[in-house]
């Protein structure tokens, strides 16, 4: 998402390696366990996940928007009430 925005290689390797780094450990009965290396996604005190959340949520809308525009996309009605 973030190449479609038009970030540079270079930017999405560093957010990439820093997704990729993150390891933890987890406490069972109060005693922490051997650390080990994520597989994917973000921890919640990562400070990049806000940021990336924007990112993808902004792309998201982009790609509504174009969807919308060349009619692959005609929106949702909620409600037929009218108040």
């Amino acid at each position: 998402m973030v190449g479609r925005l038009g970030f540079e290689c270079k930017w999405i390797k560093w957010i990439k390696a820093c997704m990729e780094s993150a390891s933890i450990l987890v406490l069972v009965n109060g005693s922490p366990t051997e650390e080990f290396k994520l597989k994917r996604g973000l921890r919640q005190d990562n400070p990049l996940t806000p940021f990336l959340f924007l990112l993808v949520a902004e792309g998201l809308t982009e790609l509504m928007r174009e969807a919308r525009r060349v009619s692959l996309f005609k929106g949702v009605e909620v409600s037929s009430l009218r108040v």
